[in-house]
């Protein structure tokens, strides 16, 4: 087994397959895990010349806890510019679950234990 199939066990897909870990803050209570998103441009954008232009702001999420751990995802979304037009692109991410501030998978889990 992989190491990034490892990572597909204790974190959501999308953090595995479009963003890296850039860094790491461990402490008894809690686990921060920073991310940045890889420099591919969206597939649907295949065809324009894109300029990556950096990030937009970070946003911090709560994920499942690790071994007794509160952990916090720090995520920073890339965003590109059409040569050509001056557009900004970016993709359309559903990382956090609606009126929460933690991943969809973890409100659903918790959403389920309290039935």
């Amino acid at each position: 087994m992989t190491s990034i199939e490892l990572l597909k066990f204790m974190l959501p897909d999308f953090l595995v397959e479009y963003f890296e870990v850039v860094s790491a803050n461990n402490s008894e209570e809690t686990l921060h895990l920073y991310f940045e998103e890889k420099n591919q441009p969206p597939k649907e954008f295949n065809t324009i010349a894109l300029v990556s232009k950096g990030f937009l702001d970070e946003i911090t999420i709560q994920d499942f806890p690790l071994r007794g751990k509160l952990v916090y995802l720090h995520i920073k979304h890339r965003r590109w510019t059409n040569k050509d037009t001056k557009e900004i692109i970016k993709r359309d991410w559903q990382l956090v679950a609606k009126g929460t501030r933690m991943t969809q998978e973890f409100a659903s889990f918790l959403k389920e234990i309290n039935r």
